[in-house]
């Protein structure tokens, strides 16, 4: 089943997509709900962020063995994380793929790593491997978008990959799909810029689902993989990320332009 969330109008709402309609929930999308008989083409409605606000967001650092050597500035080590290193990512970052994503003043060079994004669709907390995909509603494309001299040079990461609009997903979430074998491509202008397969993971969908349910309830989880990047001078580039057959839309990069000092 394909989900998305959608406007139309002035409405908002979650909707399952069928060839080129949708059909509006009725009831919740995390709960019992069933779709209109009646659909509104897709060519009628825009869709927006699948989870516009979630209560976390996790990301995995350094998840493909061919991330460690690129990222060794910051882990100090050649070789991916033994144990699985999560970090957190506010919800004011998230955004629809259809969005700017807007560079902050002296953010520099911005890398986007596409992600596959586990939805947890119900709460989750101590499970172990075995049980942790049972509590996963479905699967989205992300971007992990980074600013990568402040993560490099600040003891946190809070701007370097949480400013606004740093987390672009969706637009779909895809229910029926095995997290162990999924292709994911970046293009930048139509251009590849990553190619790699969930099978590549260190540590795998549901061994990260587990980990961190042993020390908090989770509700949605990010995966990281390798890295492409953006410059901040390209500001009209677009991005654009494939998983399986959940095709993301282009995502608009801008740069904020500020006003001189007096």
């Amino acid at each position: 089943m394909i989900y998305a969330r959608f406007r139309h109008s002035a409405r908002e709402s979650y909707c399952v997509i069928q060839g080129e309609h949708i059909y509006e929930l009725e009831g919740e999308i995390f709960a019992e709900h069933s779709p209109a008989q009646t659909g509104i083409p897709l060519s009628e409605v825009t869709l927006l962020a699948p989870v516009p606000r979630p209560g976390k967001i996790l990301a995995a650092a350094v998840n493909y063995q061919s991330h460690a050597a690129g990222a060794s500035a910051i882990t100090k080590s050649e070789e991916a994380p033994a144990e699985p290193q999560l970090f957190l990512k506010p919800s004011s970052s998230v955004i629809g793929s259809d969005e700017p994503i807007v560079l902050p003043e002296g953010a520099r060079r911005v890398d986007a790593e596409g992600e596959l994004v586990a939805v947890i669709g119900r709460a989750c907390r101590n499970v172990g491997p075995d049980q942790s995909l049972d509590y996963v509603f479905g699967y989205t494309c992300g971007n992990d978008v980074s600013a990568r001299h402040w993560q490099r040079d600040d003891l946190q990461w809070w701007r370097a990959k949480g400013a606004d609009t740093f987390s672009p997903i969706g637009p779909v979430i895809a229910t029926e799909l095995d997290p162990a074998g999924l292709e994911l491509t970046t293009r930048i202008n139509g251009e590849e810029r990553q190619r790699t397969n969930t099978v590549a993971l260190v540590h795998s969908v549901a061994t990260l689902i587990a980990f961190a349910s042993q020390v908090k309830a989770i509700s949605l989880k990010w995966k990281s993989a390798e890295s492409g990047f953006f410059e901040t001078r390209s500001c009209g580039r677009r991005h654009r990320r494939r998983l399986g057959s959940a095709r993301a839309r282009r995502t608009p990069l801008l740069r904020r332009v500020y006003p001189a000092d007096d």
